[in-house]
């Protein structure tokens, strides 16, 4: 179940879209977190969607070589099918028609066509009837299996135990979970080809450029500016398309090249509309085209304009706003953080206006010395920062922040912010390079000292430890390469709080994802999700990159140990995990299982990953944003396919506790402003129970085709309550429905309707703290739905 599936491990980001698109929530092959521990030899989802991806990459570098790469060769990789009779009906290739979706499957098996005999073992190799039609396996209880009809079979199939006991399924090498297991490595090897054949129709469509975009081989970076186009930004827009015009000259043709443009201009009382495009030029034409207009009070729509950057900016991305006023609507805080956070896009703030300076804009009302806080707190969310300067040296800083798109690492502080008289302390390994210091503020002095107790201070210019940059209040020392391993520590003396920030290229980096352990269904593995939940057991996935590209072939593999949680920003220490490896070590899958005790309490919190390199010197490596707990699980569910002018869509919403009781209001959002209705506005939760509402979402005649609509609730505690909001997104595409799309729907589930029909109550149910599914959202994303549009298309 796709669902329930772990990460890739040697693939980007943009292959999970694929899984969506090659491997519909359907009954399939176990996932791999299972499959080592109940079936070892088994192929499973994780190996099938690989390898088919590794061949038909292969294939590409086998036509078009990487430079400086050895010889590829095609037959070095392999990969898998399951739960129909095909590979029993003596089929040595995949189906011709499953590609396709509007082609009819043929030689079906009819509803009073008996299909297998009752087996009462484990292994079932003769229990399918003597028929040349096509078949699969019934699953559990509901709908009840009809007479003489086959299960899908295994420990967790309830159906199994009913005449005909026993199954066909082949997802694994176990008796105990596949009663046809003997034919796994034949299904698996049809399933291998039809997935090749699936990624070479997307490499045949999209292009080999699309293709390796598509699969990250490339990757996938943004370039995204928000831009305040208010009368006193003149400086502030130039230094913006100087650094666009840098970052695009310097990247055009490398793999770091920008794929999306985008652009926001905001001012008060308007914001956007936002621009995007993935011609280098158009933008070019685009930002040039603006300039400083009226205006220059104070305060501006700036976090509604980086709401609406961030709906349009892909995963993993960096945004940068150029602003020298406070936000007017800094009661979209909460909602940019979190938003941030799910897209796991860094935030960096330039910001022309020092928070003590009192000259400049005309002000309508007094402003609180503390106004830009909302900058702050969004920064912190999403692993960027906010940086105060002044015109004569935003084009200076610009270009500084601008270079950290690169890929770099920020390295972990210790402790994480300033206490006066103790230095801060960072570990620089043996994979790391080209480190930079970065402080920012009323500093008055700072020194810095390597291991060896070689100290350099604040003179700009060469050093004996490197080269020391200043523009105002903004210092940058440049650590002449190698730079020596081992403890280094850095000393500030400043007014007020400065800031400080470690960076440095490395081939070793991480990425983590959350799920709860399933249990039941088909096959048990993991329920994805964005971000822990108080009070429930959450499994920890980490999946460690740059493995293979050590810079001496002959070192022993980096071992990792254990997490450490850590409070945001405070850093007080929450805990640590072991680390347990998953399959063999190159592939660098390791999974830790957070206790609810560990994450009893909502908020923010960093994930560092600890170990070992080859040589025993260890590795501490930081996550590129922090984390959060969430006090209640909160999960948006909506149509499985696009929405159409002028209908009603309707959306599931489901809101669960672990931890203690609460009292919630909900709030809904839609981005465009269109109309809806929703039963569920107040809920009232005891201890693991769900409340359930619908929401129907109204798409008016004159939406526009193609365009990304954002469904956003909101849970917050009712009356006075310390609980941070809790926020579920859904992004959905607006598409015109063909003549096949509305014959579809009339026969089908009803997606659009003239009433809405729901219950005029919330339905509370109880839930389980510790692990089982706890629902199934739709986990669609707007390119997961275009890629299914186009491949229906062809």
């Amino acid at each position: 179940m796709l669902s329930a599936e772990v990460p890739l491990s040697h693939l980007g980001p943009s292959v999970l879209l694929l899984l969506q698109l090659l491997l519909p929530p359907t009954l399939a092959f176990f996932p791999n977190i299972w499959s080592l521990l109940a079936a070892p030899g088994s192929i499973t989802h994780q190996d099938l969607t690989e390898e088919a991806a590794l061949n038909v990459t292969l294939q590409l570098f086998l036509e078009q070589p990487p430079p400086n790469q050895p010889p590829l060769r095609l037959e070095d990789y392999l990969d898998f099918y399951s739960h129909s009779n095909w590979v029993e009906l003596g089929e040595q290739q995949p189906h011709p028609h499953l590609l396709w979706p509007r082609q009819e499957l043929w030689s079906l098996a009819q509803v009073g066509n008996p299909t297998c005999s009752d087996c009462k073992e484990l292994s079932c190799p003769g229990n399918l009837l003597g028929f040349t039609l096509l078949t699969s396996g019934y699953f559990g209880t509901h709908p009840p299996k009809p007479p003489g009809k086959c299960s899908h079979g295994g420990h967790f199939d309830q159906s199994s135990s009913q005449p005909p006991r026993g199954g066909i399924n082949k997802d694994s090498t176990s008796p105990g979970f596949s009663p046809h297991h003997m034919l796994h490595l034949q299904a698996a090897k049809l399933a291998l080809l039809a997935s090749i054949q699936a990624f070479s129709l997307l490499r045949s469509r999209l292009g080999d450029s699309g293709f390796s975009r598509l699969l990250d081989i490339t990757p996938a970076s943004s370039l995204s500016f928000v831009l305040d186009t208010t009368g006193s930004m003149g400086e502030e827009i130039n230094a913006a398309k100087i650094q666009a015009r840098h970052i695009m000259e310097q990247r055009q043709g490398s793999p770091m090249e920008p794929v999306h443009y985008i652009l926001v201009p905001f001012h008060d009382p308007e914001f956007g509309p936002v621009f995007t495009t993935s011609d280098p030029h158009s933008f070019w034409q685009r930002l040039n085209e603006i300039h400083a207009l009226g205006g220059g009070d104070e305060p501006e729509m700036c976090l509604s304009a980086l709401e609406l950057a961030l709906l349009h900016t892909p995963p993993l991305s960096d945004i940068f706003v150029f602003t020298d006023a406070s936000p007017k609507d800094a009661f979209l805080t909460n909602r940019v953080e979190s938003l941030s956070q799910e897209r796991r896009c860094r935030v960096t703030f330039l910001v022309t206006e020092d928070p003590s300076r009192v000259q400049g804009r005309a002000r309508r009302e007094v402003l609180s010395p503390v106004r830009f806080e909302p900058y702050e707190a969004v920064a912190l969310a999403s692993g960027g920062e906010v940086i105060f300067t002044k015109d004569q040296h935003i084009r200076d800083v610009a270009a500084i922040v601008g270079e950290s798109m690169a890929a770099l690492v920020t390295l972990p502080l210790e402790p994480p912010v300033i206490v006066p008289g103790k230095p801060l302390v960072f570990i620089v390994d043996g994979l790391l390079q080209k480190v930079t210091v970065r402080m920012h503020g009323e500093i008055s002095s700072f020194w810095i000292k390597n291991p060896a107790g070689i100290f350099q201070s604040q003179e700009e210019g060469m050093g004996p430890l490197g080269h020391t940059h200043r523009f105002g209040q903004f210092w940058m020392v440049t650590m002449t390469d190698p730079p020596q391993t081992g403890t280094w520590e850095i000393q500030v003396t400043a007014e007020g709080t400065p800031r400080v920030r470690v960076q440095a290229q490395t081939s070793l980096d991480f990425l983590f994802h959350f799920g709860i352990p399933m249990e039941d269904g088909p096959h048990p593995g993991l329920y994805p999700l964005t971000q822990p939940v108080a009070g429930l057991q959450t499994q920890l996935l980490v999946e460690v990159t740059g493995l293979g590209s050590r810079g001496n072939p002959g070192d022993s593999s980096p071992h990792f140990s254990h997490v450490i949680l850590r409070r945001v920003p405070e850093g007080t220490k929450l805990g640590q995990v072991p680390l347990e490896p998953l399959g063999p070590p190159e592939r660098g899958l390791l999974t830790a299982s957070l206790p609810p005790t560990l994450l009893s309490t909502p908020g923010p919190f960093s994930l560092e990953l600890i170990g070992q390199d080859g040589g025993g010197q260890g590795l501490h490596r930081i996550a590129p944003q922090p984390c959060t707990v969430a006090p209640v699980l909160l999960e948006l569910s909506g149509p499985p396919g696009f929405l159409a002018p002028g209908s009603k869509a309707l959306l599931t919403l489901r809101i669960t506790s672990f931890s203690v009781p609460q009292d919630l209001d909900i709030r809904i959002s839609v981005n465009p402003s269109f109309a809806f209705t929703s039963n569920l506005s107040r809920a009232h939760l005891g201890l693991n129970e769900s409340a359930w509402g619908c929401l129907w979402l109204e798409v008016p005649d004159s939406a526009v085709l193609d365009s990304m609509v954002m469904v956003t609730v909101t849970a917050l505690g009712r009356e006075v309550s310390l609980m941070p909001p809790t926020h579920a997104f859904l992004r959905l595409l607006v598409q015109a429905q063909t003549p096949q799309d509305q014959l579809s729907a009339s026969s089908g589930p009803v997606v659009t309707t003239t009433t809405p029909v729901f219950r005029s109550s919330t339905l509370v149910t109880q839930g389980r703290a510790r692990g089982g599914k706890v629902g199934r959202p739709w986990w669609g994303t707007v390119g997961g739905v275009l890629l299914l549009l186009t491949l229906a298309s062809w």
